[in-house]
């Protein structure tokens, strides 16, 4: 039986929860942060982010062997707190900002796909996140 558990990742940003809400959800800083690896990258990212909105990021390798489009729907979205997600194959994904000062903690929380072991899953994601943080602090 195939573990369905959701995965969790999370990492806490230097950074004001307003810049961090900023840089997650605004396409130009979205193509900036969204690879998991420094051989791959987002050269393509579209984003309404409001209930029933919909979000496409192309993710790419950058030798240019493999892409794929990641994609939804948003169920809710509370401004600078909590966004939570329908993907395209059904999984949902859950992710809480809390901001303390100068200090955001970011907690993503996605149904695992069947494809890739859990490990690999939550590598990649926390991989995803690690970037988004190096990012946002750096600019």
């Amino acid at each position: 039986m195939e573990n369905k558990t959701p995965i969790t990742v999370e990492a806490t940003i230097q950074a004001p929860v307003e810049k961090v809400w900023k840089y997650w959800s605004e396409p130009t800083h979205i193509m900036n942060w969204c690879s998991a690896s420094d051989d791959w990258h987002a050269p393509a990212a579209t984003n309404d982010l409001r209930t029933g909105g919909k979000f496409s990021t192309t993710m790419a390798a950058k030798d240019g062997s493999f892409s794929f489009d990641f994609a939804g729907v948003y169920d809710e979205v509370t401004d600078h707190q909590y966004i939570s997600y329908t993907m395209g194959d059904g999984r949902t994904v859950k992710i809480s900002f809390s901001g303390e000062g100068n200090a955001t903690k970011v907690v993503e929380t996605f149904d695992p796909e069947e494809v890739n072991t859990r490990e690999l899953q939550q590598g990649g994601w926390q991989a995803i996140l690690n970037n988004f943080k190096k990012y946002t602090e750096g600019n």
